[in-house]
């Protein structure tokens, strides 16, 4: 059982990101009807819904873009932020989303937010704690471990109703500002879905490696 576990931790996101690889690779070729940019898809969604305040920049790597609440900006990697393509317009509209997220004062977005610094703090030392708890088969320690691990958990099943939702926005906002040409849909319905199941990925891969491991600790007691 441990092997199949170990190779199903393995695999999950592999198969996840090899589909978002070949999604982007695909539609970051074909070009968008109405020739905007991701940086101008972006910008004609904010401001139609009053966010003129939220700043779109350009930022170092590959699909490295993400929406800062912070710092009120939406970070576009270079072929999002300068590309004429599907890929660019459904990820610049993501993006959006989110920011319209924040607007709106999202529910689940609030509580991913207030989890960010739990989870960076907690997970610098809760494999430390399931190590310890593995080593000396201290049952107790062991639990404190597996609970801190589902702190980090409980934040990824927390982050799919907004990844989700902020796909969903983006289509919306496409198609009521006429951003995408006629059967242009599908391609962004695919981009958006390869990118949320690389959320359900590493939800499933969680999971998994919390069983995988009182797995491993019951074999050892």
């Amino acid at each position: 059982m441990n092997a199949i576990l170990y190779i199903l931790i393995i695999l999950i996101p592999v198969i996840a990101q090899i589909n978002i690889s070949s999604s982007y690779g695909k539609y970051k070729k074909v070009k968008n009807s109405t020739g905007l940019s991701g940086f101008e898809v972006a910008r004609k969604i904010l401001d139609a819904n009053g966010l003129e305040d939220i700043y779109v920049v350009e930022t170092n790597g590959n699909l490295t873009d993400h929406y800062d609440p912070n710092r009120k900006v939406i970070k576009l990697s270079k072929d999002i932020f300068k590309g004429e393509t599907i890929a660019a317009a459904s990820v610049a509209a993501h993006e959006c989303g989110h920011a319209i997220q924040d607007k709106e004062s999202y529910t689940f977005m609030r509580i991913r937010s207030f989890l960010v610094p739990v989870v960076n703090l907690v997970s610098s030392f809760s494999w430390a704690v399931i190590f310890i708890g593995l080593i000396s088969e201290a049952f107790n320690i062991f639990i404190f471990g597996i609970g801190l691990i589902s702190i980090g958990l409980i934040f990824q099943l927390v982050t799919l109703p907004v990844e989700f939702d902020a796909s969903k926005r983006a289509k919306k906002e496409l198609e009521k500002l006429n951003l995408i040409g006629k059967g242009e849909d599908v391609g962004v319905s695919k981009m958006l879905g390869a990118a949320a199941m690389t959320y359900v990925a590493s939800v499933l891969t969680s999971v998994l490696q919390i069983i995988r491991l009182i797995a491993v600790f019951n074999d050892r007691r």
